[in-house]
């Protein structure tokens, strides 16, 4: 993930491979049958999505004070969203699984590290990956504070761009405004 330009075709490839299919890595693969809502997402299910943001990570772990942190927050960022999806009055949501996938993430890294440091930097960000909506539409969820005590808010941000462009229909420039708008509210606070 951290040497290719589209790490995507390599985790295609790894996907095959019926280990994919064993603890952890079965994790992953629950994302190629966890559908999402099309208005959202019209890439279809959250593996593609996935796919997608990677891609968009890799064009940008250059900006990030941690590459590797950030490819994995990237690779990891709706590893809880199989155990969060559900079809709710006719729409498929996945409320919550931002944090089931903090912990799932750390469950994930465990079997192959025990770099705590690393380990916590990963799920961190996967934990508020979600606040960019929460803090530019002043959702009473948002929690700057608990952003700026847990992780950094320009990685936070610089996940969270690569998450809104890793759609098939995303505007690049909207996207980026957003993320501006989020960046301008958290400092000022």
């Amino acid at each position: 993930m951290l040497k290719d330009e589209f790490p995507s075709n390599c985790l295609n490839e790894i996907c095959k491979n019926p280990l994919f299919l064993k603890y952890p890595f079965n994790m992953l693969n629950k994302l190629k049958d966890t559908e999402q809502s099309p208005k959202y997402h019209p890439e279809g299910n959250v593996w593609n999505h996935t796919l997608l943001v990677v891609d968009e990570a890799a064009s940008r772990k250059a900006s990030s004070i941690n590459p590797t942190v950030f490819m994995w927050s990237a690779l990891l960022h709706d590893i809880g969203k199989p155990a969060a999806t559900k079809v709710r009055k006719d729409r498929i949501t996945a409320y919550g699984h931002d944090k089931v996938g903090a912990q799932l993430s750390k469950e994930f890294l465990e079997v192959f590290s025990d770099d705590g440091d690393f380990i916590d930097s990963v799920s961190m960000l996967i934990l508020y990956h979600m606040q960019i909506l929460c803090v530019v539409k002043d959702l009473p969820f948002a929690d700057i504070r608990g952003m700026k005590r847990d992780t950094d808010i320009n990685e936070v941000a610089l996940l969270g761009l690569c998450d809104r462009l890793g759609r098939t229909d995303s505007n690049r420039a909207k996207e980026e405004s957003n993320i501006q708008r989020f960046l301008e509210k958290c400092k000022s606070r």
